[in-house]
């Protein structure tokens, strides 16, 4: 009887065990939607930048997180070791909050896509990105679109 037991304890505290995983039920469908490329504004490319040499997907920022993240594809027929981005936050209405250049380190070759993430423009955490989980607590939703400004291909490639 005692073995019965031991085997029993030791079953459910098994299956307790590996129940227990991390899963996110929320928005998932949003790692495939791309955010919002600028209008206008081409002047401002060096010669040679093509505006759609990268594409941005997946973009995710909680509001109380430091950090954004984002998919970037590179589609140039060379490999990409860094991206220039003009990123323009703005409320669901249109109006403006924050606009930025951040530089991107990554290492990309033709048709290859990469998870990267950058430090937030939003260091109160006052923000979230409008199409992911509303928080809790009390936040802004925000868009963001991007420009590309410059990428670099490393020499020898």
């Amino acid at each position: 009887m005692k073995h019965y037991l031991i085997i029993l304890v030791c079953a459910i505290a098994t299956f307790n065990a590996f129940s227990r995983t991390k899963t996110s039920t929320h928005k998932l469908d949003n790692a495939h939607a791309e955010i919002e490329a600028m209008e206008g504004e081409i002047e401002e490319l060096p010669e040679g930048v093509d505006p759609k040499a990268i594409s941005i997907k997946g973009y995710t920022k909680k509001a109380s997180d430091s950090k954004e993240a984002f998919f970037v594809t590179n589609k140039t027929k060379h490999r990409i070791s860094q991206i220039k981005l003009r990123l323009r936050y703005s409320t669901v209405g249109g109006e403006l909050l924050h606009e930025r250049v951040a530089t991107v380190n990554v290492t990309l070759k033709p048709g290859e896509t990469q998870l990267t993430s950058i430090k937030s423009w939003d260091i109160q955490r006052q923000f979230y990105y409008y199409a992911g989980a509303k928080p809790r607590k009390t936040a802004t939703p925000y868009k963001i679109a991007y420009r590309l400004i410059g990428y670099s291909i490393p020499i020898g490639e």
